[in-house]
Protein backbone atom coordinates (compact mmCIF):
# COMPACT_ATOMS: atom_id res chain seq x y z
CA UNK A 1 0.00 0.00 0.00
CA UNK A 2 3.21 2.51 -0.07
CA UNK A 3 2.99 2.90 -4.02
CA UNK A 4 1.30 6.10 -4.02
CA UNK A 5 2.57 8.80 -6.18
CA UNK A 6 3.07 12.12 -5.25
CA UNK A 7 -0.13 13.62 -7.40
CA UNK A 8 -3.93 14.89 -6.29
CA UNK A 9 -5.76 11.82 -5.27
CA UNK A 10 -4.44 12.23 -1.47
CA UNK A 11 -8.23 11.95 -0.04
CA UNK A 12 -8.46 8.90 -2.05
CA UNK A 13 -5.54 7.12 -0.67
CA UNK A 14 -6.76 8.34 2.93
CA UNK A 15 -9.37 6.12 2.17
CA UNK A 16 -8.19 3.16 1.11
CA UNK A 17 -6.57 3.21 4.01
CA UNK A 18 -9.31 3.68 6.04
CA UNK A 19 -10.21 0.07 4.32
CA UNK A 20 -6.74 -1.64 5.06
CA UNK A 21 -6.60 -0.77 8.74
CA UNK A 22 -10.68 -1.32 9.40
CA UNK A 23 -10.94 2.54 11.14
CA UNK A 24 -14.17 4.34 10.81
CA UNK A 25 -14.52 6.82 7.86
CA UNK A 26 -12.58 9.35 9.50
CA UNK A 27 -9.38 9.95 7.79
CA UNK A 28 -7.83 11.41 10.50
CA UNK A 29 -7.97 8.02 12.13
CA UNK A 30 -6.73 5.84 9.83
CA UNK A 31 -4.17 4.77 11.66
CA UNK A 32 -4.60 5.07 14.68
CA UNK A 33 -4.65 0.57 15.58
CA UNK A 34 -1.46 0.23 13.54
CA UNK A 35 0.73 0.06 16.63
CA UNK A 36 -1.11 -3.14 17.50
CA UNK A 37 0.28 -4.98 14.70
CA UNK A 38 4.11 -4.55 16.49
CA UNK A 39 2.98 -5.44 19.91
CA UNK A 40 4.44 -8.82 19.61
CA UNK A 41 7.99 -7.46 19.04
CA UNK A 42 10.79 -8.74 20.73
CA UNK A 43 14.08 -8.46 22.00
CA UNK A 44 17.04 -8.94 21.13
CA UNK A 45 16.57 -7.04 17.88
CA UNK A 46 17.77 -8.75 14.82
CA UNK A 47 20.09 -6.92 11.91
CA UNK A 48 17.64 -5.21 9.81
CA UNK A 49 19.94 -2.73 7.38
CA UNK A 50 18.91 0.20 9.22
CA UNK A 51 21.57 2.69 10.47
CA UNK A 52 20.97 3.18 13.97
CA UNK A 53 22.87 5.84 15.64
CA UNK A 54 22.90 7.50 19.35
CA UNK A 55 21.49 11.33 20.09
CA UNK A 56 23.29 13.44 22.22
CA UNK A 57 21.94 16.69 21.38
CA UNK A 58 24.07 19.03 22.45
CA UNK A 59 26.02 17.05 25.25
CA UNK A 60 28.89 16.45 23.10
CA UNK A 61 31.56 15.53 26.09
CA UNK A 62 29.04 12.76 27.08
CA UNK A 63 30.15 10.55 24.15
CA UNK A 64 33.53 10.09 25.56
CA UNK A 65 33.53 6.37 26.98
CA UNK A 66 29.98 6.29 26.87
CA UNK A 67 28.37 3.08 26.82
CA UNK A 68 27.27 2.78 23.33
CA UNK A 69 30.80 2.83 21.78
CA UNK A 70 30.96 -0.98 22.83
CA UNK A 71 28.04 -1.72 20.82
CA UNK A 72 28.23 -2.56 17.36
CA UNK A 73 24.97 -2.27 16.21
CA UNK A 74 25.20 1.18 16.73
CA UNK A 75 26.58 2.98 14.06
CA UNK A 76 27.58 6.27 15.44
CA UNK A 77 26.08 9.41 17.38
CA UNK A 78 24.43 12.05 16.30
CA UNK A 79 25.46 15.28 17.51
CA UNK A 80 23.70 18.90 17.53
CA UNK A 81 26.36 22.34 16.63
CA UNK A 82 24.48 25.52 16.92
CA UNK A 83 25.19 28.11 14.39
CA UNK A 84 26.69 30.77 16.86
CA UNK A 85 29.24 28.11 17.73
CA UNK A 86 31.02 27.17 14.37
CA UNK A 87 30.55 30.77 13.03
CA UNK A 88 31.39 33.15 16.04
CA UNK A 89 31.82 36.35 13.56
CA UNK A 90 30.84 36.59 9.94
CA UNK A 91 32.14 34.84 7.35
CA UNK A 92 34.97 33.27 10.36
CA UNK A 93 33.91 29.87 10.57
CA UNK A 94 35.06 27.56 13.81
CA UNK A 95 34.37 23.65 13.10
CA UNK A 96 36.85 22.47 16.31
CA UNK A 97 34.66 20.76 18.06
CA UNK A 98 33.34 18.96 15.41
CA UNK A 99 36.20 18.28 14.12
CA UNK A 100 37.28 16.79 18.18
CA UNK A 101 34.30 14.67 17.77
CA UNK A 102 34.75 13.26 14.34
CA UNK A 103 38.26 12.21 15.29
CA UNK A 104 37.43 11.05 18.94
CA UNK A 105 34.11 8.47 16.73
CA UNK A 106 36.85 7.72 14.49
CA UNK A 107 39.14 6.49 16.74
CA UNK A 108 36.71 4.51 18.10
CA UNK A 109 35.20 2.76 14.53
CA UNK A 110 32.17 5.29 14.76
CA UNK A 111 30.59 8.01 12.61
CA UNK A 112 29.90 11.31 13.24
CA UNK A 113 26.03 12.35 12.17
CA UNK A 114 25.65 16.38 12.45
CA UNK A 115 22.77 18.35 13.24
CA UNK A 116 23.02 21.58 12.86
CA UNK A 117 20.86 24.08 15.20
CA UNK A 118 19.23 27.07 13.99
CA UNK A 119 16.53 27.19 16.71
CA UNK A 120 16.01 26.32 20.04
CA UNK A 121 13.40 25.82 22.35
CA UNK A 122 14.45 27.88 25.63
CA UNK A 123 13.42 31.62 26.17
CA UNK A 124 16.37 32.48 27.01
CA UNK A 125 18.56 31.11 24.51
CA UNK A 126 19.10 32.36 20.85
CA UNK A 127 21.49 30.22 18.94
CA UNK A 128 22.17 32.27 15.87
CA UNK A 129 25.44 34.75 15.69
CA UNK A 130 25.33 38.46 16.81
CA UNK A 131 25.61 39.48 12.86
CA UNK A 132 22.32 37.90 12.61
CA UNK A 133 20.52 39.86 15.10
CA UNK A 134 20.47 43.12 12.85
CA UNK A 135 18.76 45.55 10.88
CA UNK A 136 20.55 43.93 7.65
CA UNK A 137 18.96 40.86 8.78
CA UNK A 138 15.64 41.95 10.04
CA UNK A 139 16.83 40.92 13.59
CA UNK A 140 17.57 37.53 12.49
CA UNK A 141 15.02 35.67 14.45
CA UNK A 142 12.01 35.15 15.66
CA UNK A 143 10.41 34.59 18.91
CA UNK A 144 8.76 31.11 19.02
CA UNK A 145 5.35 30.67 20.80
CA UNK A 146 3.36 27.56 22.00
CA UNK A 147 0.00 27.07 21.92
CA UNK A 148 -0.49 29.17 25.24
CA UNK A 149 1.05 32.33 23.82
CA UNK A 150 4.08 31.88 26.00
CA UNK A 151 7.33 32.32 24.28
CA UNK A 152 9.05 28.82 24.39
CA UNK A 153 12.31 29.61 21.83
CA UNK A 154 13.72 31.24 19.08
CA UNK A 155 14.32 30.47 15.12
CA UNK A 156 16.18 31.87 12.48
CA UNK A 157 14.50 33.61 10.23
CA UNK A 158 14.82 30.78 7.44
CA UNK A 159 12.35 32.85 5.64
CA UNK A 160 14.28 35.71 5.17
CA UNK A 161 16.90 35.86 1.82
CA UNK A 162 19.98 37.33 3.88
CA UNK A 163 19.28 34.77 6.54
CA UNK A 164 19.07 32.16 3.86
CA UNK A 165 22.56 33.30 2.27
CA UNK A 166 24.55 33.41 5.21
CA UNK A 167 23.03 29.88 6.11
CA UNK A 168 24.29 28.77 2.63
CA UNK A 169 27.32 30.21 3.23
CA UNK A 170 27.91 27.96 6.48
CA UNK A 171 26.55 24.68 4.95
CA UNK A 172 29.15 25.52 2.38
CA UNK A 173 32.23 26.08 4.71
CA UNK A 174 30.81 22.78 6.70
CA UNK A 175 30.63 20.65 3.00
CA UNK A 176 34.38 21.64 2.31
CA UNK A 177 35.56 20.26 5.52
CA UNK A 178 33.32 17.28 6.21
CA UNK A 179 31.15 16.06 3.04
CA UNK A 180 32.21 12.25 2.39
CA UNK A 181 34.02 12.25 5.81
CA UNK A 182 30.36 12.40 8.38
CA UNK A 183 28.26 9.57 7.62
CA UNK A 184 25.42 12.50 7.46
CA UNK A 185 24.15 16.47 7.86
CA UNK A 186 20.29 16.85 9.10
CA UNK A 187 18.97 20.59 9.45
CA UNK A 188 16.44 21.12 11.92
CA UNK A 189 12.56 20.52 12.47
CA UNK A 190 10.14 22.46 10.13
CA UNK A 191 8.39 23.04 13.04
CA UNK A 192 7.82 26.49 14.28
CA UNK A 193 5.74 28.66 16.31
CA UNK A 194 5.74 31.86 14.40
CA UNK A 195 3.12 33.23 12.43
CA UNK A 196 2.59 36.57 10.27
CA UNK A 197 1.52 38.19 13.43
CA UNK A 198 4.58 37.62 15.50
CA UNK A 199 6.24 38.67 11.75
CA UNK A 200 5.02 40.35 9.49
CA UNK A 201 7.75 39.33 6.73
CA UNK A 202 6.62 35.74 7.31
CA UNK A 203 3.89 33.50 5.52
CA UNK A 204 3.69 29.65 5.33
CA UNK A 205 4.34 29.87 1.59
CA UNK A 206 7.47 31.92 2.39
CA UNK A 207 8.33 29.84 4.79
CA UNK A 208 8.20 26.73 2.69
CA UNK A 209 10.30 27.92 -0.02
CA UNK A 210 12.70 28.75 2.38
CA UNK A 211 12.97 25.09 3.45
CA UNK A 212 13.51 24.45 -0.05
CA UNK A 213 16.55 26.70 -0.51
CA UNK A 214 18.39 25.80 2.62
CA UNK A 215 17.59 21.89 1.66
CA UNK A 216 19.02 22.77 -2.00
CA UNK A 217 22.38 24.43 -0.04
CA UNK A 218 22.48 21.47 1.83
CA UNK A 219 22.13 18.80 -1.07
CA UNK A 220 24.64 21.45 -2.83
CA UNK A 221 27.59 21.59 0.33
CA UNK A 222 27.38 17.34 0.70
CA UNK A 223 26.70 15.72 -2.32
CA UNK A 224 28.58 12.67 -0.89
CA UNK A 225 27.31 12.26 2.99
CA UNK A 226 23.65 11.16 3.22
CA UNK A 227 21.67 14.47 4.21
CA UNK A 228 18.66 14.39 5.57
CA UNK A 229 15.62 17.50 6.59
CA UNK A 230 13.31 16.89 9.40
CA UNK A 231 10.30 17.34 8.70
CA UNK A 232 7.34 16.84 10.73
CA UNK A 233 4.75 19.71 11.20
CA UNK A 234 4.19 23.35 8.80
CA UNK A 235 2.78 26.72 9.64
CA UNK A 236 -0.57 27.42 7.98
CA UNK A 237 -1.67 23.48 7.80
CA UNK A 238 -3.03 20.70 10.11
CA UNK A 239 -3.29 17.17 8.65
CA UNK A 240 -5.47 15.40 6.94
CA UNK A 241 -8.06 18.25 7.38
CA UNK A 242 -6.22 21.69 6.30
CA UNK A 243 -4.20 20.39 3.79
CA UNK A 244 -2.50 23.30 1.73
CA UNK A 245 -0.08 20.93 0.46
CA UNK A 246 2.99 22.83 2.67
CA UNK A 247 4.35 19.66 4.27
CA UNK A 248 3.73 17.08 1.69
CA UNK A 249 5.61 19.78 -0.91
CA UNK A 250 9.13 19.23 1.32
CA UNK A 251 9.05 15.54 1.32
CA UNK A 252 8.37 15.71 -2.71
CA UNK A 253 11.02 18.56 -3.17
CA UNK A 254 13.50 16.08 -0.58
CA UNK A 255 12.79 13.21 -3.28
CA UNK A 256 13.27 15.90 -6.00
CA UNK A 257 16.58 17.05 -5.21
CA UNK A 258 18.10 13.60 -3.10
CA UNK A 259 17.71 15.32 0.40
CA UNK A 260 16.42 12.64 3.03
CA UNK A 261 13.77 13.16 4.87
CA UNK A 262 12.84 12.13 8.88
CA UNK A 263 11.62 13.87 11.64
CA UNK A 264 11.43 13.86 15.60
CA UNK A 265 9.17 12.00 17.95
CA UNK A 266 8.46 8.56 17.19
CA UNK A 267 4.91 8.48 18.60
CA UNK A 268 3.02 5.45 17.33
CA UNK A 269 -0.33 6.34 19.15
CA UNK A 270 -0.31 9.91 19.29
CA UNK A 271 -2.69 11.66 15.84
CA UNK A 272 -0.60 14.43 15.57
CA UNK A 273 2.45 12.68 14.30
CA UNK A 274 0.58 9.30 12.93
CA UNK A 275 -1.11 11.96 10.42
CA UNK A 276 2.10 14.28 9.54
CA UNK A 277 5.51 13.08 9.56
CA UNK A 278 4.89 9.23 10.06
CA UNK A 279 1.99 9.75 6.98
CA UNK A 280 4.44 11.54 4.75
CA UNK A 281 7.34 8.57 5.00
CA UNK A 282 4.78 5.52 4.71
CA UNK A 283 2.39 6.74 2.22
CA UNK A 284 4.88 7.12 -0.63
CA UNK A 285 8.56 5.41 -2.21
CA UNK A 286 11.08 7.36 -1.42
CA UNK A 287 14.37 6.45 -3.27
CA UNK A 288 16.11 9.19 -0.75
CA UNK A 289 17.00 7.89 3.00
CA UNK A 290 14.29 8.42 5.26
CA UNK A 291 15.18 8.96 9.06
CA UNK A 292 13.16 8.70 12.30
CA UNK A 293 14.35 10.09 15.99
CA UNK A 294 13.46 8.72 19.20
CA UNK A 295 13.83 11.29 21.43
CA UNK A 296 12.97 12.69 25.37
CA UNK A 297 9.95 10.81 26.50
CA UNK A 298 9.18 8.80 23.63
CA UNK A 299 10.42 5.90 25.27
CA UNK A 300 7.51 6.20 27.81
CA UNK A 301 4.80 7.70 24.87
CA UNK A 302 5.24 11.24 25.32
CA UNK A 303 7.36 14.24 23.82
CA UNK A 304 9.83 17.33 25.43
CA UNK A 305 7.05 19.82 23.74
CA UNK A 306 3.92 18.15 26.08
CA UNK A 307 2.73 20.79 28.38
CA UNK A 308 3.22 17.95 31.23
CA UNK A 309 6.57 17.00 30.44
CA UNK A 310 8.93 17.01 33.57
CA UNK A 311 11.80 16.06 33.00
CA UNK A 312 13.15 14.99 36.12
CA UNK A 313 10.16 13.44 37.07
CA UNK A 314 10.68 10.85 33.54
CA UNK A 315 13.99 10.30 34.66
CA UNK A 316 13.03 9.15 38.26
CA UNK A 317 10.26 6.81 36.73
CA UNK A 318 11.44 3.37 37.88
CA UNK A 319 8.58 1.26 36.19
CA UNK A 320 7.73 0.85 32.75
CA UNK A 321 6.87 -1.11 30.23
CA UNK A 322 10.05 -1.59 27.55
CA UNK A 323 8.52 -0.07 23.99
CA UNK A 324 11.52 0.03 22.02
CA UNK A 325 10.87 -3.30 19.98
CA UNK A 326 7.53 -2.20 18.87
CA UNK A 327 9.42 1.38 17.80
CA UNK A 328 11.62 -0.42 15.99
CA UNK A 329 9.44 -2.71 14.59
CA UNK A 330 7.00 0.20 13.54
CA UNK A 331 9.62 2.37 11.98
CA UNK A 332 10.86 -0.76 9.70
CA UNK A 333 8.08 -1.76 8.71
CA UNK A 334 5.73 0.67 8.26
CA UNK A 335 7.83 3.60 7.65
CA UNK A 336 10.53 1.51 6.15
CA UNK A 337 13.23 3.62 7.50
CA UNK A 338 17.21 3.91 6.78
CA UNK A 339 18.09 5.83 9.85
CA UNK A 340 17.00 5.29 13.37
CA UNK A 341 18.54 7.84 16.03
CA UNK A 342 17.98 6.91 19.68
CA UNK A 343 18.36 9.36 22.45
CA UNK A 344 20.88 8.86 25.08
CA UNK A 345 18.03 9.49 27.75
CA UNK A 346 18.18 7.50 31.00
CA UNK A 347 17.40 5.31 32.69
CA UNK A 348 15.71 4.20 29.06
CA UNK A 349 18.95 4.08 26.79
CA UNK A 350 20.67 1.48 29.61
CA UNK A 351 17.57 -0.65 30.41
CA UNK A 352 15.81 -0.78 27.51
CA UNK A 353 18.09 0.01 23.94
CA UNK A 354 20.76 -1.31 24.91
CA UNK A 355 19.28 -4.37 26.26
CA UNK A 356 17.97 -5.00 22.98
CA UNK A 357 21.07 -4.30 20.89
CA UNK A 358 23.07 -6.06 23.31
CA UNK A 359 26.44 -5.64 24.18
CA UNK A 360 29.60 -6.88 22.25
Amino acid sequence: MRNITFSSIVLLGFFAKINVYGQSENPANRYDDVYKQYLDATCPIEEDGIKHFVYFARDRKLIRNHPFLKVQRFVGAQIMYAWDQIEPEKGRYDFSIIQEDYEYLRSQGKKLFIQLQDATFDPDYVCLPEYLLTEEFEGGTAPQYNDSGVVEGWVAKRWNPHVQYQFAMLLKALGENFDGKVEGINLQESSVGVSSRVDTSFTPERYTEGLKINMLALKKAFPESTTMQYANFMPGEWLPWEDNGYLRSIYQYGQEIGVGLGGPDLMVQRKGQLNHTLAMMHEYDYSVPLGIAIQDGNYIGITGADQDYNEHIDNSQKEHENIVPLLHAFAKDFLHVSYMFWVYQEPYFSEDVISCFGND
